[in-house]
């Protein structure tokens, strides 16, 4: 299979507004509907000097997208979809692989890479760690979705230096030892 990244163009609103609105989206907080959706194209939520948006192609088919957000500072984030039909085919993996390269070569002041999701979004959480991303956050009960159920929502990030080395380097959990109780 044949994985490419093509930046979205602002004349493209309408297969994004399908794209957002005709797939179901389990692990992404909020719903979007189609006005939605074509409103925050036109205010730059998917292409400003603060975000930069890229089609995901698989074999030419638009399989996915990755939206990258905060580029004005020195820890952006992203937010992947991929489409159920093309989902555990590794396009993810490879997604933030690209996404990773990308921002380190293109944005050298960045220090860090950002990326947040449910705790039981096993498929993301492996993807994740199979990319270099530590877990670093772990908030119990932050991520509502539509039914009322809250899970707990998990955070990683990749540093800079442990791309460039090919290292993980893990946060110290343990930093709370000989401080007292109070």
């Amino acid at each position: 299979m044949h994985i490419e990244f093509l930046r979205f163009s602002p004349d493209e609103v309408e297969p994004l507004v399908d794209f957002l609105t005709e797939e179901e989206w389990p692990y992404h907080a909020g719903t979007q509907d189609r006005e939605t959706v074509r409103r925050r194209a036109a205010e730059g939520l998917y292409g400003s000097d603060e975000t930069r948006t890229f089609w995901v192609l698989a074999d030419g088919e638009r399989a996915g997208l990755v939206k990258l957000q905060d580029l004005t500072d020195d820890t952006p984030m992203f937010d992947l979809r991929i489409r159920r039909a093309w989902r555990g085919r590794g396009i993810g993996t490879k997604a933030v692989a690209w996404l990773t390269g990308y921002l380190f070569t293109e944005l050298p002041d960045i220090m860090r890479i950002e990326g947040t999701t449910r705790q039981d979004n096993h498929a993301m959480r492996a993807i994740f760690r199979k990319s270099g991303y530590a877990k670093e956050s772990h908030y119990r009960e932050a991520w509502p979705s539509p039914d009322g159920t809250r899970h707990d929502s998990i955070g990683y990030a990749i540093l800079r230096r442990d791309w460039l080395s090919g290292t993980v380097t893990p946060p110290d959990w343990q930093d709370e030892h000989g401080i007292p109780d109070r």
